[in-house]
């Protein structure tokens, strides 16, 4: 193998790059290019992918197409072998890793690669053949060295991507970056509905396919097969690894290890056999290593800057309660379950990163109504049967499993952990929060992390759902949120986009990005506010710059 450093590409050439990408792609799902109609020749109709990077090492991605009638979730096509590459320039001149694996029915013809023997912190490109038929190139980047002290990360933020309710411009201006080290998608990357279920029919954009809910293996891999055809997500995979984790509509609605909102048993089979469906086509079709234990709970390291931590809160969790019931505080019902929590503890409290960022699904910090002082509040709801911190408007997020978020917030209280920082979507909205330790007491009582939230990439927000022109109402609730919860500093009700996590041993600071209009294919970006933690405060404030 050579060892040679390259620089990384213009923002040009990783532009002109995109584009490449979206003129290949085909509209629909699994639908053949007028090539490979007349063809046997393979075909890469769903792009290439890179994802959970390692100091030496990738997992790289793609999806061939063998013949005509192999469409996603067909179990049809022959087997084919897949040879991968991955060099230090875009023109493959210098080639430093090389393999083939096969891509069969039984996986649904997706490839994966986990590529070691690499250096840290490099720039790399891949591409994949078969039966003379060469994919996209893509672009990927290995994480720094165990000890290395880089000098900062970046990475895209995003969540909630909902095929009908609009177009994935957010990946497109993601794509178009070059400083990025990595896109951290943390969940909802595919929505199961039927077609004009959510959002309402008169409110869809385009069309997905399957029309119908998605239940059985042949629907999730036809449904994430056809968000792979989409150009602007085609671009964001091939421009940065991607590190996902999922959440509930990757399976169903408000999902929990018992069942979903959006399950009904018998009509739809039982919940095991829908959890299995959804769990391998995710793994089939997303660059993530695959567990033996069928979750996405894991950990990556970037040097001694930070440690990543990503949670699981769907595979383990307990039902969810109902809301205003005082049962969210029952010591009994977990979000985690109790072995992710004690990885979670012992992974923060054994860190020696400077920062300690974890990717969770839905929102840990408290957001509740009729918050009284403590001395108050705790035993009036002991004596009603209420939450003790105030009537949560959420009980899907960890309002709904205060005492693991009792557990885990003393414990970084107890431990001295330092620099604890919440990344999170779910609830189609961005915040900056402090995670207080006793809200009802802030802030005249210690915060223990901070909390960056994401608004959605294009699922419906507060104005999508009452169809009210943006600023019609989230001003006047927004105040209502933040007058009541006082470790809130921020809220935007109003728009879909992206954020960019920009972290250096001084600060993490994010910087939250708006698209024009989530209806609109070329819909432009624009940064709307930044907020940071410093070291060592546990508490955000606003920034009036982007990063550069």
């Amino acid at each position: 193998m050579t060892s040679r450093i390259i620089s990384a590409p213009s923002r040009r050439s990783v532009v002109k790059a995109a584009a490449v990408t979206a003129v290949a792609t085909p509209l629909l799902a699994g639908a053949a290019s007028p090539a490979l109609a007349e063809s046997s020749a393979p075909a890469f109709l769903h792009g290439v992918a890179s994802g959970d990077p390692l100091p030496d090492g990738v997992l790289l991605w793609t999806r061939v197409t063998p013949t005509p009638e192999a469409v996603p979730g067909s179990g049809e096509g022959p087997d084919t072998a897949v040879t991968w590459e991955v060099a230090e320039d875009r023109e493959f001149a210098r080639v430093v890793a090389r393999g083939t694996a096969g891509a069969t029915a039984a996986t649904d013809h997706t490839v994966k690669a986990d590529v070691r023997g690499l250096r840290p912190a490099t720039r790399y490109f891949y591409r994949f053949t078969a039966g003379g038929t060469v994919s996209p190139v893509g672009r990927t980047r290995t994480t720094p060295a165990v000890d290395a002290a880089a000098p900062n990360i970046r990475f895209g933020v995003v969540s909630c991507a909902n095929w009908e309710a609009g177009w994935f411009s957010a990946y497109r201006h993601l794509a178009a970056r070059a400083d990025l080290d990595a896109v951290l998608h943390l969940g909802d990357y595919i929505y199961e509905y039927a077609s004009g279920g959510y959002p309402t029919e008169d409110r869809v954009v385009r069309r997905h396919e399957p029309a119908h809910e998605i239940v059985s293996l042949a629907d999730y891999r036809l449904r994430h097969a056809t968000y792979k055809t989409d150009a602007d997500l085609q671009a964001l995979h091939a421009a940065h690894p991607v590190v996902a984790i999922w959440d509930d509509h990757e399976v169903a609605n408000d999902a929990w290890s018992g069942g979903a909102e959006n399950h009904t048993p018998g009509a739809e089979g039982a919940w095991a056999d829908r959890v299995a469906a959804a769990k391998q086509a995710y793994f089939e079709w997303m660059p993530v290593r695959a567990s033996t234990e069928g979750t996405v709970y894991r950990r990556l390291r970037f040097g001694r800057l930070a440690d990543l931590h990503l949670l699981d809160l769907r595979s383990f969790r307990s039902q969810q309660a109902g809301v205003g019931s005082g049962t969210v505080d029952d010591p009994e019902r977990t979000i985690t379950g109790r072995a992710q929590l004690d990885w979670l503890k012992a992974g923060l409290a054994g860190s020696d990163a400077a920062w300690k960022l974890v990717g969770t699904s839905v929102m840990i910090s408290p957001v509740a109504f009729g918050s009284l002082p403590a001395h108050l509040l705790e035993p009036l709801a002991e004596l009603l049967g209420l939450p003790k911190e105030g009537l949560a408007i959420n009980v899907d997020q960890w309002d709904g499993y205060t005492d693991d978020r009792r557990e885990l917030l003393n414990h970084l209280t107890q431990q001295a952990v330092r620099n604890t920082v919440f990344l999170t979507g779910d609830i189609h909205m961005a915040w900056a929060n402090d995670v207080p330790v006793k809200a009802a007491t802030y802030p005249f009582s210690a915060s223990a992390a901070t909390e960056f939230v994401v608004t959605s990439v294009t699922s419906d927000n507060l104005d999508d759902l009452l169809k009210v022109a943006p600023g019609t109402l989230s001003v006047v609730a927004a105040g209502a949120i933040r007058t009541a919860n006082r470790h809130v500093k921020w809220v935007d009700m109003d728009h879909h986009g992206y954020g960019v996590l920009d972290v250096t041993a001084e600060r993490s600071q994010m910087d939250y990005y708006t698209v024009s209009d989530k209806t609109r294919q070329d819909a432009t970006a624009a940064w709307t506010r930044s907020y940071r933690t410093r070291s060592g405060t546990q508490k955000v404030e606003r920034v009036y710059t982007p990063v550069a």
